[in-house]
This record gives C-alpha cells, sequence and structure tokens, in this order.
C-alpha cells in the first residue's frame, strides 16, 4: 500500500476475448453502481449482494492484522510489539497526550508535557491527531499501549480493505483481484515492517480514496463538488500522517508526468479539470490546516530537516530481490547490510515477485495505466536507493537520482527508503489490474485461456508466498512504578508542573509520562527538535541539564556519589528550569548511591509508593 491510488483506471464491464482484455477502456466510463438491465424485478441490488463477501473479506484483513501484531496482544501491559521499542513509547505518548488534550481541550499540535519547559513540537514529529482524537476514549478507558496495538493492527486491516473497496468498485471487475491486491498492499513488507513502531506510515486507509477522487476530477468530476470532496479527504489524511500526504501528492504528480509522456493530448485535455479541481481542494486545505502548517514551518522548537544524511536511511538496488525480516522466506539477517534498519524494509520483493510484476506490465503493456504505473515504480524505485548508486552493499561515488533534489524543502526532510511506499502501491494495482485481465480471459471458454490463466495463478501465488508476513517479534517492556500507574503522584505534583523521573533517561519520562496519560509534564524525552533556539537545524531530543548528566554518571557508576556545593546550587536551578515539583527514584541497583547524592541536592527524601520521593517545589518557584 502506499501513495499509488490514482493511477487505476476504471472499467465498466469485463472484456469479452483475449484481445479484449489487453484493450484499454475508456476511463470516462466509471461504474455507476445502478442495478443493471436485465435484472429481474425484485432481485437484491448488486450493492447488496456482494454484503456478506465483503465481511468476509474484512474479516480476512482483521485477521491478517492480529496475526502480524499476535505476539503484542499476549501481553498488551507487558510487552512492547516490534523491534523498535522507542518508536513504539514515542507513539504511545502521542495516544496519551491526545487523550489528554481532548479531556483537557489543550493544544493539540504542541505542548509542554514533554521536553519541559521547551516542549515538543507535535506537528514536526509524528502527528497522528485525527487517530489520537478517535482512540481518545479507549486511550482514557484502556490505556495508551491498548491504543496503540489497536492502531497497529487496525492500520493494516483498513489499509488492505481500502485498497479493496476502492479496487473492486472503479477499477477492476473482478474482486477476487482487487482483493488479492489489497492483501499485497496491506502486508506487503513495507507495511509489516513500518509496523516495528510507526503508526504514522501504515495508516495508509485514506490513500486509495483520495488517489480515486484525483482520478475521478481529472477525467470526468465536477470541479467544485469534487473539489470540495476531495479537500476534505486531503485535511483528513493532514491530520493523520503529513509525510504520507507528501508522497501521496509526490505520486499524483508523478502520474500526471507520466501521462503527459503517455498519451500527452489526453493529458493536456484533462489538465484544465484537474487544476481547477485541485485549487478547490487546496482551499480547504489552507482554511484546515493553516494554523498547524504554521506551527509545522514556524512554531515553537519546529526543526529543518532529518537528523543523519539521507544515505543514512537509503535502500540498496539489490534490496528490490531479497526478503525482509518479517518474511517467510526472509530471516533475522537476510536484510542486513541492504536496508536502514528493520523499520524501513519498504522493498524486498524477492526475485519471483519482481518477475511476476514485469511479466505482467509486458503484457499489459499496451493499457496506458500499466505504462503510467511502471514510470511510477521505477522511478520511485530509484529515489528511494539515495544520492549514489549501488548494487550491493556497498555505495559507490556515481549520483543517483535523489541528488537532484535532497536539498529541496520537505525533500530534505524525507527518509528515502519509503518513496519504496509508492512502488508497492503501484505492483499493488498492477497485480490488480493483471488478475482481472486474466479472469475476464478464463471467461472466454478455450481451453488454451484457461490453461494459461491457471499456469498465472500458479506463478503468482508462487511469488507471493515468500513475502506473507510473520509475527512481529515483542520484547519486554520497562518497568513503570506504582507510584505512576496508581495515581499517586496526584498527591505530589500540580497539574502542568513537572515530575523527574532519575536516573533522567529520554524513554524512562516517556514510559512514565504515557503511563500517566500525559498528567504531568517530564524533561527530556524522545522526539525531533531544532539543535537550539537559534538553530532549527533537525536533531534528536535535547542535551541534558547539568544534574541529569550528573545522576546519569552515578547510575552507570561512573563517579561517586560525593556532589559539590556548586552542583547543588545547579540541582536546584535545573528543578526551577524544568519546573519540577518533586523528584522519583524507582528501584535500581544503584539506588542507595543515588539517595546519597539527592538527599545532598534537596534533602531528606521520602518513601512514598514504590519510589523514594524528593520535593523540589521550594527550589523551583
Amino acid at each position: 500500500m502506499t501513495t499509488s491510488g490514482p493511477e487505476a483506471r476504471t472499467h465498466d464491464a469485463a472484456p469479452a476475448d483475449a484481445d479484449a482484455a489487453q484493450a484499454p477502456v475508456d476511463p470516462a466510463d466509471s461504474r455507476s453502481g445502478e442495478q443493471p438491465a436485465g435484472v429481474p424485478e425484485g432481485a437484491a441490488p448488486a450493492r447488496w449482494r456482494r454484503v456478506p463477501v465483503d465481511l468476509v473479506v474484512a474479516a480476512v484483513f482483521l485477521a491478517g492484522g492480529l496475526w502480524v501484531t499476535v505476539r503484542g496482544w499476549l501481553d498488551v501491559d507487558g510487552r512492547l510489539l516490534g523491534t523498535r521499542p522507542d518508536d513504539q513509547g514515542f507513539n504511545e505518548w502521542m495516544l496519551a497526550y491526545a487523550a489528554h488534550a481532548v479531556r483537557h481541550l489543550e493544544n493539540p499540535f504542541f505542548t509542554t508535557l514533554q521536553n519541559a519547559p521547551d516542549g515538543v513540537n507535535l506537528m514536526t514529529n509524528v502527528g497522528m491527531q485525527l487517530p489520537g482524537l478517535v482512540l481518545a476514549p479507549v486511550t482514557l478507558l484502556f490505556g495508551a499501549s491498548f491504543s496503540y496495538l489497536l492502531l497497529i493492527t487496525l492500520n493494516l486491516a483498513g489499509t488492505g480493505y481500502a485498497w479493496y473497496q476502492v479496487l473492486s468498485r472503479h477499477v477492476v471487475r473482478s474482486r477476487a483481484a482487487a482483493f488479492a491486491a489489497g492483501l499485497f498492499c496491506a502486508f506487503a513488507p513495507a507495511l509489516v515492517s513500518h509496523s516495528n513502531g510507526h503508526p504514522h506510515i501504515t495508516a495508509q486507509w485514506l490513500v486509495p480514496f483520495i488517489g480515486w477522487r484525483v482520478l475521478v476530477l481529472a477525467r470526468h468530476g465536477r470541479m467544485l463538488r469534487d473539489g470540495l470532496l476531495l479537500g476534505v479527504l486531503i485535511a483528513a489524511q493532514f491530520f493523520v500522517s503529513l509525510e504520507i500526504l507528501f508522497l501521496l501528492a509526490l505520486c499524483c504528480l508523478m502520474v500526471v508526468l507520466a501521462h503527459l509522456v503517455v498519451e500527452p493530448r489526453v493529458a493536456l485535455r484533462r489538465a484544465g479539470r484537474l487544476a481547477g479541481g485541485l485549487a478547490v481542494a487546496g482551499s480547504v486545505v489552507a482554511v484546515v490546516a493553516a494554523y498547524p502548517l504554521w506551527m509545522q514551518f514556524s512554531g515553537p522548537q519546529h526543526r529543518v530537516g532529518h537528523p543523519g544524511a539521507a544515505d543514512v536511511y537509503a535502500l540498496k538496488l539489490g534490496s528490490y530481490v531479497r526478503y525482509a525480516t518479517e518474511s517467510i522466506a526472509g530471516s533475522p539477517t537476510s536484510a542486513g547490510g541492504w536496508g536502514p534498519n528493520t523499520t524501513e524494509q519498504a522493498s524486498f520483493y524477492g526475485w519471483s515477485l519482481l518477475v511476476v510484476a514485469l511479466a505482467a506490465a509486458w503484457w499489459l503493456r499496451r493499457e496506458v495505466t500499466v505504462r503510467v504505473l511502471a514510470l511510477v515504480a521505477v522511478v520511485c524505485a530509484l529515489l528511494s536507493i539515495g544520492t549514489t548508486w549501488t548494487w550491493g552493499t556497498e555505495r559507490t561515488s556515481i549520483p543517483a537520482p535523489f541528488a537532484l533534489v535532497e536539498h529541496l524543502p520537505v525533500f530534505d526532510s524525507v527518509v528515502v527508503a519509503r518513496f519504496a511506499l509508492i512502488t508497492t502501491g503501484a505492483i499493488g494495482v498492477l497485480l490488480a489490474l493483471a488478475g482481472d485481465r486474466l479472469v475476464a480471459r478464463s471467461r472466454s471458454g478455450r481451453p488454451a485461456d484457461r490453461l494459461l490463466v491457471r499456469l498465472a495463478g500458479v506463478a503468482a501465488l508462487a511469488a507471493l508466498l515468500p513475502i506473507l508476513p510473520t509475527p512481529l517479534a515483542a520484547q519486554g517492556r520497562p518497568a513503570v512504578p506504582h507510584f505512576v500507574t496508581g495515581g499517586a503522584w496526584r498527591d505530589h505534583v500540580a497539574p502542568g508542573r513537572t515530575l523527574v523521573p532519575v536516573p533522567v533517561a529520554n524513554m524512562t519520562s516517556v514510559y512514565w509520562s504515557s503511563a500517566a496519560l500525559a498528567g504531568f509534564a517530564v524533561p527530556q524525552g524522545y522526539f525531533l527538535g531544532p539543535v537550539s533556539k537559534t538553530d532549527a537545524t533537525g536533531r534528536w531530543g535535547v542535551e541534558p541539564q547539568p544534574t541529569a548528566k550528573l545522576l546519569t554518571e552515578v547510575a552507570a557508576g561512573r563517579r561517586s556519589a560525593a556532589v559539590t556545593p556548586a552542583e547543588v546550587a545547579q540541582a536546584r536551578a535545573d528543578a526551577r528550569y524544568w519546573r519540577a515539583d518533586a523528584v522519583a527514584l524507582p528501584r535500581h541497583r544503584r539506588q542507595a548511591e543515588l539517595r546519597t547524592v539527592l538527599d545532598a541536592l534537596y534533602g531528606p527524601g521520602q518513601r512514598v509508593d514504590d519510589v523514594w520521593l524528593w520535593d523540589v517545589r521550594p527550589f523551583s518557584r
């Protein structure tokens, strides 16, 4: 699944013979959904007859999502799903904060409840305001860890079902072909790997609908009505994932350019209607997204670019013929050196699937849609390899296509491997078209055609089986004190004030705050922010305060528990900087040394529930 929805063509009826199966169909003839002529009076409308099938399809997609995430569901509060625990921790915090913002009517785009007192710009991170809002009741009732698992599971199921709906109703006549394509788009390595901690990437359930509405607008839509509808869908996607929306917009632009190359006269004839409708859609988005866009590019704690060079997050050309870590044919080492990490395995189709995709593209090469799909898929695959050409695991010094755009605004913030998400979507639509043509050809009644269809079906199955997903790994979750989970903190920390966990570690702050549904502020954290107040260059986190560094050194056994008067003064200044009400020390292997230090810094602590607590309000107000 990806941003390739707009490439699909509309077909009014299945071709009657083998030649017609390969011939382009007039895209203006969209399917109306009306009861066809010849249906006996009183017969159930087609849309009702297909409801049971659609329910079964939805159940299969849901089962697939549960299969991928099952190890997390076995112990929701005790396990972290996948191989990127810090990413999951931050996204759980985002859901917790969204629920907090709904309950207290706070700003959903910026907060000081993480990285106190400077705060975090949520628009320059993962966003997810819409999923957070929808899941707020679930989060408030069952906690952020439950909401996160539910979101990851439903993202896979919902994305697959969305592709099935759009493809089966507007692109192909064969629901089996649409179903197979939906399975590929939802459970290809791209989305399964991103389920290791990136719900904003896997939440692509609006993408097929946006792509389809763009296509309708270009072909036969009404500029005002369809432009408004498209604008609403785009605005909704804006609050799901701005990064996926950017990739979708880029995909649509590529489709337009590819169409100009393949069919210039038709493309130019449709350009006026498309431009007018997009202007209407853009006006809707501009009104809805004006403030969050300002926050994204100019608001407090905004950042420019992405930490690290582009090629750190790039794929290799060879990754397209290998298998992902979480594919049946893969292994823990099969993708090693071929991708950035276990999350960014957006290619990894294997030789067999690429051969099938190339064969399908060659067979249907006379269809304009297929030529457009092929161009977009190849261009995005090349962009995903970064700024230099590479086939093996070592990079060359020869410039590659992304080098042309790497310094452009927005492109400098894109994770390069994610261009392959578009390639995945393009292949998915191609598989739907090829499957549909094969089904139509099988109905011709000729033995040779039926044999061809059987052979093609076996080949497609053999190509897809190796990339079927395995359940994501799971690992133990760091314990959060009962002092936090049980709510005892409320007697010691005022609303909006800071609770400082010891040691002052980024993820400790995130896990504690998430468990308390962002009820208190925490220092530091896990997020993307600027280098400093005067340098907006992106970086991970912030530089710890001196007292945080001191406590980290003691916790690691790298210094003694003795402190100087200067360090005492600095600790009290840091408590004031953090706007802290309390400092809490949970169980720790160096608890005695840490207690000695904290007693020297803030006076004698007290035992509260399962933590030692220091009231620092006299020093911070």
